[in-house]
Order: structure tokens, then C-alpha cells, then sequence
């Protein structure tokens, strides 16, 4: 039997939750969620359940909006040619598809440009400001990319053409010499919200725009699921200000859904209402294959397309992206899984670094994080990529990847990334010795708890509760997503009604009892728990509360997450 996973339940302020309950006349356990995602007044859940664009921040309340706005009507009244410069994943393509579509219907003189993963990198390259001087561009607008590029913008300017910073990524303490930088994670800027996608940013300029310029709102409202499909991607916080443009953007992408969209959702066979998790799932990675296969510039053709066959045209081809994009991932896995199934030391190690030449390097990311199912432990996957070796980490839940690699630095080229995620170079000479000290490292400091997954459950919940008009609320809680995901609950002492059984060897089919109260369920890859649910003693269980249709009618049903024996 794999390893027991943490459980940790949270609690909400007692009397905080309280005040809550009295003020909403909910059910108790849907207060002490909502206490603790920071929602403690009749008016804080207001917001939270009704969200409204009139309350989204002012534009202006950005530092440099003014100068951004100023520079590119400058532009517009010169005759300028203006080029939207933005990165090849979700969240960058979204960003140049909002922003070049309402330049291009103001300016017809815009075009856009996205930089080629493998042949120039990640962000503002040199290539691509090369590319605007020949062809004549004085103003490039970079999106979700920029706010590091320091030398690469006064390149740029050198050469007479000006830039117009919108990222949201965490800047250095030298800025980059751009007419205008856009980034709430500025010092002093004071943006209210600081969360914001790449995309998010951008539409924020676009809407700073459309004001100046007098345009009805529905200018900038009607990208508002590449918005939503953005902020989902790049799972930023799911909270105050992306939680009312996600929020719409939703409600644009299943009423009247941009071409792109639309087409993605129809060759992914999905039918029903979209919800962030469908964009995360079915639409991010078909958006996302186009560069890590070959150019994401069709994937920003796709989002501009005029019509819906132009869009499906586009849509395609990503599509077979994705599927050339599964299949290396796959292939892939399983070899990683082989290697280090294979070697006695390496499955006791506290991380994981793999290296093979012929990997793929669009999808080393996606297998590190494949490889963390298996073995929970931070992770690295690198390859070759032209003389050198590339790669891409991830963490586990608390550990932070980032710092860790910093201190292998001087075994590596160039690195980069955040807490959970990032990236490196080396020389191939240098491999073996960076995967001895990366070792070290985290041996030497991960906390060996971390080294266990962690469930963290919203609230202790008894079957009797679970009815509909208390899941009518926790629906009316979407979007979901960081900082507002969707509840987990725990119950305990919980009994096997004699129905429960495994299904297809990996599953559980549940049948329990707790006081009287029957529910059905499933447990996913849960067949290795059975032992305790057959003993006949009480287990607790950990589960999302979920809609099972079957011939036409509904019921609630537990989506169980783990299960341990009652204490």
C-alpha cells in the first residue's frame, strides 16, 4: 500500500465564522470556508457571490498607464508602425490576441510577433527586435515578457524604437529603459490589486485606451474569455479582481465564445458548460502545444481569426500539436519511470535529475511534473538542445526549486524561474556533477515531511449535511482555482454498506453510511485502500462533493480523495 498522503484540516476563526453565519443564515461549514478565504462581512460575500465589473479597479490607478496611453496615441497620430511582442504560452497569446486586435482596428499599421521557443528563447529577443527595425516598427508593445529584458530594450532603443513594458513578473531592482512600464509587482506602483495575468495587464492597457479614446465598454468586454482563459492557464490567485474578470470571461466563453475558443472546445468533444478547470484542461493545453512543438504564432492567429472556419482551420492544427505533444510525453514518461525504476540509488534518492539527449524539449516540464505523481520529490528533466543541455524543474508542495538550483549555479550557464518551477542550461560535461550536488542540496534542506503529499481539507462535514441547496451554494462559489479552490471535505467513522467494490483493478466504487445517511462514490486509483474499507471497522474519508447523472436523473455523489482507518 503506497504511502499514507497528510491530512490537514484548516480552520477559520471561530468567531469571525460565527459573525458570518449570523449575518448570511448558511450553513455553519459553508461560513468557516468562507472565513477562511478571507470573507468575514454581509458585504465581503456580496462581492464574493455577486461579482460585478463596475468593480474592477481604474486603469489609471497603474503607475506609467498615463504614458502608456499618451505614447501609443502619439503613434497612432504619426503614422507609427507598431509591433505587439508577446510570449509563446497561454498566457502571452491571449495577451497579444486582446491587445492587436483592438490596435489593428484603431491603427492599421500594427502587427504582432512571438518569439520561436527553441530558436530564441523565452521573452523579448534580439531576433525580434531586429526583425521590427528592418521592417520599420518604432514602437513595440511587450506582453507578459520584458520587465527583465534591461539590455535587449536599450538595444532596442539605440536603434530608435521605443517599448512599452506590460508584464507581471517580479522585477529586478534595475528596470529596463522603456517608455512605459505596466507591472502592479512594481515598488511604486500603487495598482490596488497586484495578482494580474500577463494577459490581465494587457487588457488593462486596452481598457485605459478605450476610455481615452471614449469607446463603449463592450471595446475591451468582448476579450474577455482570452481574459479568463489567461488568468486560468497561469494559475494566478482566483481572487479579488482575476475572480471578476475570470468570472465574465466565463460567462463570454459559454454564451458567446471567441472563435478560437469555440473551436477548441468543439475538437476536444466537450459538450456542457465551461468552468476553469476545462480551460486549464481541454484549451490550455492545445494554446500551449503550438510552441512547445513548433511556432505559437497559429495560436494567436487562431484567437484574431474573423471567422469561425478560419479559427477551426487554426485550431487543427494545434490540436494535432497536442497530440504530437501527448505522445512525446508519454513516450517520455515511461522512460523516465524505466530510469529510475531501474537504479536501486535513484528510487531512495530526496530528488529526482534525469538526462537524456533525445527528449523532447517542449514537454520536459510536463514530465517532471508526471514524475512527481510517482515520485513525490522536487524534480528535474533535461535534454539536449543544440550543444548544450536544457531543462525544466519542478517542486513539491513547500519546497522552493528555485533557490535550490541558485545554489548550484556555478555548474550551470543560465537558470531562471520561481518557487515551484524553473528552468536551466549547462554544458553536458557538467550533468552528472549537477545531479550529485542538486542532491545535496535538497537533502540537506527539505523538511522530510514535505517529502509526503499534504491533502488540505476546507472543513469536517457529516453526511446528513450533504444535500442540495447547501452544493447550490458551493457551485455559486466558482470560478475556482488558486486561493479559492474547490472545498474538500473530511468525514469520519464512516461505514462500508456491503456495496462498495474495485472496479477496473485501479478504482474504488463506494457505497457508505455514516449515522443512517447513505452516499454513493468513486475514488480514482484508490484500489490499494480496499483492505480498509472491506475490514468492516469505521474509516474516514476525504472528498469533493460531486453530481452523478445517470438516466436522466441526479445525485450527489463523493469524489473520494483518500481514505484512512478512523482512529
Amino acid at each position: 500500500m503506497p504511502a499514507q498522503k497528510r491530512w490537514r484540516i484548516n480552520k477559520a476563526d471561530e468567531t469571525l465564522a460565527a459573525a458570518l453565519q449570523a449575518d448570511l443564515k448558511v450553513h455553519p461549514v459553508l461560513c468557516d470556508i468562507l472565513a477562511q478565504r478571507g470573507i468575514y462581512t454581509f458585504d465581503s460575500a456580496k462581492s464574493f457571490f455577486r461579482p460585478r465589473l463596475d468593480q474592477l479597479h481604474s486603469p489609471w490607478l497603474m503607475k506609467d498607464m498615463d504614458k502608456a496611453v499618451e505614447r501609443i496615441l502619439q503613434a497612432f497620430a504619426h503614422g507609427e508602425k507598431i509591433l505587439v511582442f508577446g510570449d509563446y504560452d497561454v498566457d502571452g497569446t491571449t495577451a497579444v490576441a486582446c491587445v492587436y486586435q483592438l490596435l489593428k482596428k484603431l491603427h492599421d499599421d500594427t502587427d504582432f510577433y512571438l518569439p520561436h521557443r527553441y530558436r530564441e528563447g523565452y521573452g523579448v529577443s534580439k531576433a525580434g527586435i531586429d526583425f521590427a527595425k528592418t521592417a520599420g516598427f518604432s514602437l513595440i508593445i511587450s506582453l507578459d515578457c520584458g520587465i527583465k529584458s534591461v539590455e535587449l530594450i536599450g538595444y532596442a532603443k539605440s536603434l530608435g524604437i521605443d517599448f512599452i513594458v506590460c508584464d507581471h513578473h517580479l522585477p529586478d531592482e534595475q528596470l529596463p529603459p522603456a517608455v512605459a512600464i505596466l507591472n502592479p509587482k512594481q515598488k511604486d506602483c500603487g495598482y490596488p490589486y497586484k495578482e494580474l495575468c500577463g494577459c490581465g495587464v494587457g487588457f488593462k492597457l486596452i481598457t485605459a485606451l478605450a476610455l481615452k479614446l471614449g469607446l463603449p465598454d463592450d471595446t475591451v468586454y468582448k476579450y474577455l474569455d482570452l481574459v479568463a482563459t489567461a488568468i486560468a492557464a497561469d494559475i494566478v490567485p482566483i481572487t479579488g479582481e482575476n475572480r471578476i474578470l475570470a468570472y465574465y470571461g466565463l460567462k463570454k466563453a459559454n454564451e458567446d465564445p471567441n472563435f478560437g475558443i469555440k473551436a477548441l472546445t468543439h475538437l476536444s468533444e466537450f459538450q456542457g458548460l465551461l468552468h476553469i478547470s476545462n480551460l486549464v484542461f481541454l484549451i490550455a493545453p492545445r494554446v500551449n502545444a503550438a510552441g512547445r512543438m513548433d511556432d505559437a504564432r497559429k495560436a494567436v492567429e487562431m484567437f484574431v481569426a474573423p471567422t469561425y472556419e478560419k479559427a477551426l482551420e487554426k485550431a487543427e492544427q494545434l490540436n494535432s500539436d497536442n497530440k504530437d505533444r501527448r505522445e512525446a510525453d508519454t513516450n517520455i514518461t515511461e522512460e523516465a519511470l524505466a530510469l529510475i525504476q531501474g537504479d536501486e540509488l535513484m528510487t531512495h534518492r530526496k530528488s529526482t535529475v534525469l538526462f537524456q539527449p533525445h527528449w523532447h524539449k517542449g514537454v520536459v516540464g510536463i514530465v517532471a511534473s508526471r514524475l512527481i505523481d510517482h515520485y513525490y520529490r522536487p524534480t528535474i528533466v533535461l535534454t539536449r538542445s543544440g550543444e548544450y543541455v536544457a531543462g525544466s524543474a519542478r517542486s513539491v508542495t513547500g519546497f522552493n526549486v528555485y533557490e535550490a538550483i541558485h545554489q548550484c549555479k556555478d555548474l550551470l550557464l543560465g537558470y531562471g524561474g520561481h518557487f515551484y518551477a524553473a528552468g536551466m542550461t549547462l554544458a553536458p560535461e557538467k550533468v552528472s556533477e549537477f545531479q550529485q550536488r542538486f542532491e545535496e542540496v535538497v537533502e540537506a534542506s527539505i523538511h522530510p515531511e514535505l517529502l509526503i503529499p499534504e491533502i488540505v481539507i476546507d472543513a469536517e462535514i457529516q453526511f446528513k449535511d450533504i444535500r442540495w441547496p447547501f452544493y447550490d451554494i458551493l457551485c455559486q462559489m466558482e470560478p475556482f482555482g488558486p486561493d479559492n479552490m474547490s472545498p474538500t471535505f473530511m468525514a469520519r467513522r464512516v461505514t462500508n454498506s456491503g456495496y462498495s467494490k474495485v472496479v477496473k483493478d485501479a478504482h474504488l466504487r463506494f457505497v457508505v453510511k455514516q449515522e443512517g445517511v447513505s452516499l454513493t462514490g468513486i475514488g480514482f486509483g484508490l484500489a490499494d485502500r480496499w483492505p480498509i474499507v472491506a475490514s468492516g471497522n469505521p474509516f474516514d474519508l476525504v472528498f469533493k462533493i460531486d453530481v452523478n447523472e445517470w438516466n436522466g436523473e441526479k445525485n450527489l455523489q463523493l469524489k473520494v480523495l483518500d481514505v484512512r482507518e478512523s482512529e
